[in-house]
C-alpha cells in the first residue's frame, strides 16, 4: 500500500550506535531530500534535541538505549511531546515487545531486519497518521510461548514421573501402570498426583492434552 504525504521537516534518530544512525540517516536523506535529520545517542540527548527543535515530525527510537529501561524513554517522550509520533526500532522482532510498545503509545514498530523499501513504506504510513505494525504471526508466537511453558513444566518431573506421564499418554490405567512398572497402586497414584500438581492441571486428561501439545514423550 503506497501512502502519499508531504515531506517531513525534521526526523530525530535515537540510537546509541553511530553506525546504525549513519545507516538510517543515509536512508532518510535518500527518501526525504529536504528533511533535516537530527541524531541522539541516548534518551537525555533525545529530550534535548526535541526541546530545541519544535519542528520534529517523527522520532525513531531504538528499543535498547543505555539510559532508559525497556519503554521508559518512549513513555517519557510521549508525555513531553504528545503530538510527535515515536516509532520503536529494534534488532529483534518480538511479539510481546511490539504489543508493549503500541500499548505505551508508539506509532509503530520497525525491525532493523526490514528491507530499505519496507522501512521507507513504514515511515510513510506513520507520517500519514497510521500505525505501522510489521507482518508477524502473533498467534503462532503465542502458541510457541505456551509450548515452551509446557516443556518447562514437564522438565520439572522426575524421571519416574516422566515414565508415568508417558504411560498416561499411551492410555494406560493406573493398575496397568503399576503392573508394567512393578510398583504399588499407591505409588502410581502418588506419581499421578505429583504430575498434575507440577503441570498445574486438575485431571489426567488435561495432563495428556498438554503432553500431546508438545509431542511428549516424542
Amino acid at each position: 500500500m503506497l501512502i502519499s504525504m508531504a515531506t517531513p521537516d525534521s526526523i530525530l534518530i535515537v540510537d546509541d550506535h553511530a553506525l546504525v544512525r549513519d545507516g538510517m540517516r543515509t536512508l532518510l536523506e535518500g527518501c526525504f531530500a529536504q528533511c533535516s535529520i537530527l541524531e541522539a545517542a541516548n534518551y537525555a540527548e533525545a529530550r534535548e534535541a526535541l526541546a530545541g527543535h519544535a519542528d520534529v515530525d517523527l522520532v525513531l527510537l531504538d528499543l535498547n538505549i543505555p539510559d532508559a529501561k525497556r519503554f521508559s524513554a518512549l513513555q517519557g517522550l510521549r508525555e513531553e511531546h504528545p503530538a510527535v509520533p515515536v516509532v520503536m526500532v529494534s534488532g529483534t522482532l518480538d511479539g510481546s515487545a511490539v504489543r508493549e510498545a503500541l500499548s505505551a503509545g508508539a506509532a509503530g514498530f520497525i525491525p532493523k531486519s526490514l528491507k530499505r523499501d519496507q522501512i521507507v513504506e513504514a515511515l510513510r504510513q506513520v507520517l500519514a497518521g497510521e500505525i505501522y505494525v510489521p507482518d508477524f504471526d502473533f498467534a503462532e508466537e503465542a502458541a510457541t510461548g505456551e509450548e515452551t511453558a509446557i516443556r518447562q513444566k514437564i522438565a520439572t518431573l522426575t524421571p519416574q514421573q516422566k515414565v508415568v506421564l508417558g504411560l498416561l499418554v499411551s492410555g494406560r490405567l493406573n493398575k496397568q501402570i503399576a503392573y508394567e512398572l512393578d510398583v504399588s497402586m499407591t505409588t502410581v497414584k502418588a506419581h499421578v498426583s505429583a504430575i498434575l500438581q507440577k503441570l498445574n492441571v486438575f485431571s489426567r486428561t488435561q495432563a495428556v492434552i498438554l503432553a500431546n501439545r508438545v509431542n511428549f514423550p516424542g
